[in-house]
């Protein structure tokens, strides 16, 4: 591991080197906009090419733009000035750099790891009639190599098919957890290191509300502006029985303390009700849809949001998928 840590590092001095030139022009560039680079503010990995680092870096370079109240930016405003890629999902493509998607979308949500299969590509391509979309952006970095090639990884996660009529659900809480005889390691290969997949539905003025929670095991952990957390992610949705179709979708990125993530993990959604030591966790919005968004759609969002973990897979068809079946069997077959 030592000398792989050092081949990347050599491999990305090198990088750098090469593309002095185009760092000494983005950096002029940067300069016009009011940001001061350095050397330093650089980095390069196979995964996201060279990148540009400072605070709100993106925002600066795309220019004033309203964004909504919880912060979310408008993507087609953006794809205005700076078309989407089709091929690379998770980017807008400019001249002199590129933005990119919130990392939380990037494997164990770490900012130099490729997207996590397959939620940004679906998000990036979707649209339709009196569909409105907004994306979280990586704020404090934007790729420079705006030519470099991307990284492809050919596993991918398949959203599962969820044939029951939304308008039939009654209000109810659903918490599903890997098998409990399973050790750590097995947890993490197989069920994306979760600890939980908390869901929630209930009712009101007529119009359904889902909220699901992914609560992984202790062995992730983010670090954000100094402070160590526990990070879930989070779905919200709002379904229309008259319209027969979802009228709104978001997700979020929780992130707990110590201590609520050992309060929430072993609760669930009416935890509040239950016990006065409420957990407010830190929210980021990281996607919207507003307008009509069918069903068959919508759980296909639900499950790459979800990155390969079939809980999801679990509570949208009851079992699990195939392969996860047979991995099961294969270990407990040969278990002492």
């Amino acid at each position: 591991m030592a000398d792989y840590f050092a081949g990347r590092k050599e491999e990305s001095r090198k990088q750098l080197e090469a593309e002095a030139d185009l760092i000494s022009r983005f950096m002029v560039m940067a300069a016009s906009k009011g940001m001061i680079l350095s050397e330093d503010s650089f980095e390069y990995s196979h995964t996201t090419g060279i990148v540009a680092k400072a605070k709100s870096i993106a925002r600066k370079l795309l220019g004033p733009i309203a964004a909504e109240r919880d912060g979310l930016l408008p993507f087609n405003e953006i794809a205005n000035r700076l078309p989407p890629n089709h091929f690379d999902g998770g980017s807008f493509v400019g001249p002199d750099f590129i933005l990119m998607a919130h990392p939380c979308y990037r494997r164990g949500m770490n900012p130099i790891n490729n997207w996590a299969p397959r939620f940004i590509d679906l998000f990036w391509e979707f649209d339709g009639p009196g569909i409105e979309k907004y994306i979280a952006l990586d704020e404090d970095r934007v790729r420079i190599d705006v030519n470099g090639m991307g990284c492809v990884e050919a596993d991918t996660w398949f959203g599962a098919p969820f044939d029951e009529d939304v308008r039939n659900i009654k209000p109810c809480i659903v918490k599903l957890r890997p098998p409990l005889d399973l050790d750590p390691l097995d947890v993490s290969i197989i069920f994306a290191d979760a600890y939980c997949l908390d869901i929630k539905w209930s009712e009101s003025d007529g119009i359904k509300t889902f909220q699901a929670l992914e609560v992984m095991s202790v062995r992730t952990q983010i670090e954000v502006d100094g402070q160590r957390y526990f990070p879930a992610r989070y779905l919200h949705a709002e379904y229309d029985p008259s319209a027969g179709c979802f009228r709104h979708f978001d997700g979020a990125i929780q992130l707990f303390t110590e201590g609520e993530y050992l309060q929430r993990r072993d609760s669930d959604f009416n935890m509040t009700m239950k016990n006065q030591a409420h957990v407010k966790a830190r929210s980021t919005k990281v996607f919207k849809i507003n307008g009509p968004l069918g069903t068959s759609d919508w759980v296909e969002f639900c499950c790459h949001f979800f990155a390969k973990n079939p809980l999801s897979f679990e509570y949208f068809c009851g079992e699990y998928p195939r392969h996860v079946t047979e991995a099961l069997r294969r270990i407990r077959e040969y278990s002492p």
